[in-house]
């Protein structure tokens, strides 16, 4: 209204209302708006208009989670109670430009946690490649700290190299991603077929990113001679392993010339200045082979007592040793089963086997092995060996009607698949006991795939910190294998009395604190045995394991069989998680039909089966996972993330976890101002006559009714009287002056009545004298 210039501000969605905030909440004062908020149909913003060019306050609530789209969700219960406020204390070290400086001006509402005591973090992965850490403890959420992995690549150039040809968007999508809370170890697998480690540091650094390539691309009728066993990391022989050392790439000669043995995207090779937080430290890739791109990792577990990391494809395993930055085995599915495997296979040919027959998300087929493929792979479309990786925003998958088909087309028997598919890698766990006859326990990958065997392979690592770093790690199958009905999908470990044991790992310590020399630089790890109350019940401890149709628990290291049960024959498991609720554990199923299934530890006796919500939508099966406390969540659309609970306990402190979101003030009372200065003075501030002269002038104000309690005694009751005496007096004389001013109105208009009868009777006169003479008069 006053200035020279307009600025028109673009919202991003439709406006639903908006409003000013200024200093005073009185009308009758001057108002000067310090802050416009506008509520819109997804968000709520708030202007500064305070600064010329108007910045808006940065929102400290999550008014949407998907900057971009959300493509991967893991949830964490009971985690360590430190990490939340560590994590935000970074988070807020990187504050974003372009906001105004001020903090949040809009205040109100509280919440309570209850009896809620653990701590939660919610961590999603989007289609940019970044990554937010979310505090969902109770009933909040509100973001800690954000990773970009984009930043461990350089930016793929238009026009240029294989990748620019066949990734046209989102490159960095995250497909899953690996955390271990305690030694702040996190691992994130990109669409590209990458994985990239980070360690958590309270410290800026300069860091040269470690680049691993692993061919993981082998054929089953390859021939591999001994004397290939040191440049190709494909074995044939159970046992064999060839570290190999960082920035190699293998078997890089090919006909094809230059579009083998390359990675998708390019690692930064330069020395990087890092920011507190995680920083990358080792990225791994998988190379082209023959013309053909990588296939897409399904599974993913890292462990930093053991310091090591597998992963693994539609096409084999791989196990790479972090610390020492080698590879330690990379072989195909066939080959871990040498002469153990339970099927007899077809022969099938190269270029038949090259690439596993992939459609998207939304095919149904009647074989089993391809539609294993497609309930591994991330959400991006994945079209044949000239593929292009695109990752939409909303899947529009209807399986409410195809879910029977989808259901029907995977009750088939084991024994009757099509041997010419692919066997995937679906599911991994670093454990304990490798082989029968064990006498204590060592360590071990469990190894599940799609066709329902469980295969264990053992490994030899030096305790010592020094021999750690310098020998390699023996590892080899070992042909022990047990079966299932199913793709394996979870395994975890009890004791003998039934409690979960937990896997080992290494205690946090900062890479780049400066170091102590009262205190060694050494890795302390931790250990979790059986504890010391099974001794009645032998050495081992418990395996379970839980495939799409049943779930068994065996006696380690005899592997005999204890429990089985079948859980679905008329559908399948998406999600199963091992999760402890009340203080005891069971095994939490979530079925393609809906059903909402747990079962008791170790006797896998059914304790619910609720009809929850039925698969409308791969969203929601890409999305879904179980947490301790007997919680779960889910991707219920693009924008929204849903939070369940089973649990009874939960439900019982909800009301006493629900908040207040409006919570009532008094408003402050205004400024004591005199009559006359206010009247008088020339003041801006504007008056209503009502108000003043009114009836509202003889009404007594609200303040007066208010008890305002005194001092005791006399004293108190002669100041009181006081204080009521000089209230009196000046009411008195606030209604002599508005009846003095009142009676000169009066006057003024008697005055005014009386000059117009005078000004009337002149005009008369003058009428009647104007035409007479000097002499008539």
């Amino acid at each position: 209204m006053h200035g020279k210039a307009i600025t028109v501000l673009e919202m991003d969605y439709p406006i639903v209302e908006f409003m000013a905030l200024c200093e005073t909440p009185y009308n009758n004062e001057v108002q000067e708006p310090y802050a416009v908020v506008v509520l819109l149909e997804k968000d709520l913003i708030v202007v500064d208009l305070t600064q010329s060019n108007f910045p808006v306050f940065e929102n400290p609530y999550p008014m949407d989670i998907h900057e971009s789209p959300v493509t991967c969700t893991a949830y964490f219960a009971d985690c360590p109670p430190d990490m939340i406020p560590i994590l935000y204390s970074i988070g807020a070290k990187h504050k974003k430009t372009g906001y105004s400086q001020k903090e949040w001006p809009i205040s109100g509402g509280t919440w309570t946690l209850g009896s809620h005591t653990f701590s939660e973090i919610i961590i999603t992965g989007h289609a940019d490649g970044s990554i937010k850490f979310w505090d969902a403890s109770a009933i909040t959420l509100q973001m800690l700290y954000k990773l970009k992995s984009s930043k461990v690549f350089e930016k793929p150039k238009t026009g240029e190299g294989r990748a620019a040809e066949l990734v046209e968007e989102d490159p960095f999508a995250v497909q899953m991603v690996s955390w271990c809370p305690q030694s702040r170890i996190f691992c994130v697998v990109g669409i590209s077929a990458h994985i990239i480690l980070y360690r958590f540091s309270k410290y800026e650094a300069n860091n040269q990113i470690v680049s691993l390539d692993v061919r993981l691309q082998c054929e089953s009728e390859d021939v591999i001679s001994p004397s290939e066993n040191e440049n190709n990391p494909c074995f044939s022989e159970p046992g064999s392993h060839s570290p190999q050392p960082p920035h190699q790439h293998q078997n890089q000669a090919s006909p094809t010339g230059e579009k083998d043995s390359v990675p998708w995207l390019k690692v930064k090779d330069r020395m990087v200045r890092v920011p507190p937080g995680y920083q990358a430290e080792l990225v791994i890739q998988l190379l082209w082979v023959d013309g053909e791109p990588p296939q897409q990792i399904t599974s993913l577990d890292i462990n930093s007592a053991y310091g090591l990391l597998a992963f693994g494809n539609c096409n084999g395993l791989a196990v790479v040793d972090y610390l020492q930055k080698t590879i330690l085995l990379c072989m195909s599915t066939l080959d871990m089963y040498g002469a153990a495997d339970p099927y007899q296979r077809l022969t099938r040919s190269p270029r038949r086997n090259r690439q596993s027959t992939s459609g998207s998300l939304t095919e149904l087929s009647d074989n089993q092995q391809s539609i294993d493929m497609e309930r591994s792979k991330s959400p991006t479309s994945v079209k044949g060996p000239g593929r292009k990786l695109s990752l939409p925003t909303d899947l529009k998958t209807d399986l409410g009607t195809a879910s029977s088909t989808y259901s029907a087309s995977r009750s088939s028997s084991v024994s009757s698949i099509d041997r010419d598919t692919k066997e995937a890698i679906t599911t991994l766990q670093f454990g304990e006991y490798g082989r029968k006859g064990d006498p204590v326990p060592t360590p071990c990958l469990w190894v599940g795939t799609s066709l329902g065997v469980v295969l264990l392979i053992p490994m030899s690592i030096a305790i010592d910190e020094d021999e750690r770093m310098e020998e390699p790690v023996a590892i080899g199958p070992s042909g022990a294998l047990l079966m299932l009905k199913g793709s394996v999908l979870r395994f975890a470990f009890l004791d003998c009395v039934g409690a979960l044991i937990q896997s080992p790992h290494e205690i946090w310590r900062d890479p780049n604190a400066p170091e102590d020399p009262d205190r060694p630089r050494k890795r302390k790890l931790v250990h979790f045995s059986p504890s010391s109350s099974q001794d009645a019940c032998g050495d081992g401890h418990l395996a379970v394991v839980c495939s799409e149709r049943q779930a068994k628990v065996f006696l380690m290291p005899s592997q005999s069989c204890l429990f089985v049960h079948n859980i679905t024959e008329s559908s399948f498991v998406l999600r199963a998680d091992v999760v402890t609720v009340y203080n005891s554990v069971c095994l939490a199923c979530f079925c393609a039909n809906g059903h909402v299934m747990t079962l008791s530890l170790p006797s896998l006796r059914p304790l619910m089966d609720i009809n929850y919500l039925p698969l409308t939508d791969m969203r929601i099966a890409r999305t879904f996972c179980f947490t301790n406390g007997g919680q779960a969540l889910y991707l219920s659309s693009p924008t929204e993330i849903q939070r369940i609970t089973y649990s009874q306990e939960m439900c019982d402190n909800l009301q006493e976890m629900l908040g207040e979101l409006f919570t009532p003030i008094e408003t402050p009372e205004a400024q004591n101002r005199g009559f006359l200065k206010g009247f008088f003075g020339g003041n801006a501030n504007t008056f209503d006559r009502e108000e003043l002269f009114g009836e509202a002038a003889a009404k007594a104000s609200r303040s007066l009714a208010q008890h305002i309690p005194g001092q005791a005694g006399v004293e108190g009751m002669k100041v009181a009287a006081s204080g009521v005496g000089e209230l009196a007096r000046a009411r008195i004389a606030l209604d002599e002056r508005g009846q003095r001013l009142g009676e000169l109105e009066e006057r003024t208009a008697l005055m005014m009545a009386s000059a117009e009868t005078f000004s009337k009777h002149a005009h008369e006169l003058m009428l009647k004298c104007k035409d007479k003479k000097w002499y008539q008069f």
